[in-house]
């Protein structure tokens, strides 16, 4: 098993916000590519309904989760919650207690590793 922490974030985007969200979607992208180069995955997908988003993100270990929590609080996290409203949050693989209790807001559904692996 690795160090790995991801998720998945699914949220609805309100009424009227079509527009902000895509530019800072594009904003999020750029920034988490180009300054967390722990940051493994990092991929939005919107459902056919127009509305429903989920987020895939996968960390390199828990001290890369943490750069990319303190840069979304910084930059993004007041808007992002402007424009969306979360609806579950799944998480995996091995977060530390810092992690975990930075993620306690957001009240995410833990699933523990049992098997496999990853490249």
């Amino acid at each position: 098993m690795s160090d790995h922490v991801y998720w998945i974030l699914s949220f609805e985007l309100k009424e009227g916000q079509r527009e902000n969200l895509d530019k800072l979607v594009s904003e999020m992208v750029a920034a988490t590519q180009q300054d967390e180069p722990g940051a493994l995955n990092y991929e939005w997908s919107l459902d056919a309904d127009g509305k429903t988003y989920h987020i895939f993100e996968r960390y390199a270990d828990s001290a890369a989760t943490l750069v990319h929590m303190g840069n979304f609080g910084k930059k993004f996290a007041k808007r992002f919650m402007e424009y969306a409203t979360p609806t579950s949050f799944t998480l995996y693989g091995n977060p530390s207690a810092e992690v975990m209790e930075a993620l306690a807001p957001m009240r995410p559904n833990r699933l523990s590793s049992v098997g496999g692996f990853s490249r």
